[in-house]
């Protein structure tokens, strides 16, 4: 009895502890666990929906076109398609991680989907490079949307009508803890982090993409693991291969 107390003892001083800032299914905590990972989860955002009668008019007024259409965030999907009707908008969306474009397939049918990329740099050049006759495409976004996209585009002489349909809402905490591994999903949510926090000697991060990464880099000069596909399961995925 005592052995075993004294093994469980040194497992847990030897298990490695992650720090993810949104929130994953129990099945990942419990592969991790088996791994003895120990992963906590502390959201560092938050997102809502705008409602308002400016907003809704937007959405609505652009389900009725022929468009191009972005999208760079499974909140961005789920603000728009609570506008939808029986009809399905006859729109050729282009959109980036897995599931931002399951939802898009969910709402719009598979057919909708038109182009897919890793991140918003790339999905840019893809837009760009599929699209080069059109001269306009409907972003729908977050107030806190990065520049690379509309940047890409505009440059290209492409039109990018903005339509704002969700906040994101930081939610800075202070972290005691050490972490071995910290596994980032949003630059906004690195930007909360770094607010009351310094990234500690041996944390290694984890971003789910280049524009990820590069928000970390701007904070601090730990090693950064990039998710070699989209999604927060990939991601999670990676941390565990990493540390196992």
């Amino acid at each position: 009895m005592a052995v075993a107390v004294l093994r469980k003892a040194s497992q847990m001083e030897n298990q490695i502890k992650i720090l993810c800032t949104r929130g994953i299914s129990t099945a990942l905590i419990d592969e991790a666990r088996l791994k003895n990972i120990q992963v906590d989860v502390v959201p560092f955002i938050t997102t809502e929906p705008i409602e308002n009668i400016e907003v809704q008019q937007e959405i609505e007024n652009a389900l009725l076109l022929s468009a191009t259409i972005v999208f760079t965030s499974m909140n961005a999907v789920e603000a728009v398609a609570v506008f939808l009707q029986d009809a399905i908008p006859n729109w050729r969306i282009y959109c980036i991680g897995n599931t931002t474009r399951e939802l898009v397939v969910k709402y719009f049918g598979e057919h909708s989907v038109a182009g897919f990329a890793q991140d918003a740099v790339d999905l840019a050049n893809l837009l760009v490079l599929e699209e080069e006759e059109l001269e306009e495409v409907i972003f729908f976004c977050g107030n806190q949307r990065r520049p690379e996209l509309p940047g890409i585009l505009e440059a290209h002489n492409k039109s990018v009508q903005e339509i704002i349909v969700y906040e994101t809402i930081a939610l800075p905490q202070k972290i005691h803890p050490f972490y071995h591994g910290i596994l980032f999903f949003s630059p906004s949510a690195v930007e909360s982090f770094f607010t009351l926090n310094k990234a500690t000697e041996g944390t290694i991060f984890f971003a789910i993409g280049k524009t990820t990464a590069a928000a970390i880099k701007s904070f601090c000069n730990n090693k950064i693991m990039i998710g070699d596909q989209p999604g927060k399961e990939n991601l999670v995925e990676t941390m565990l291969e990493y540390f196992t």
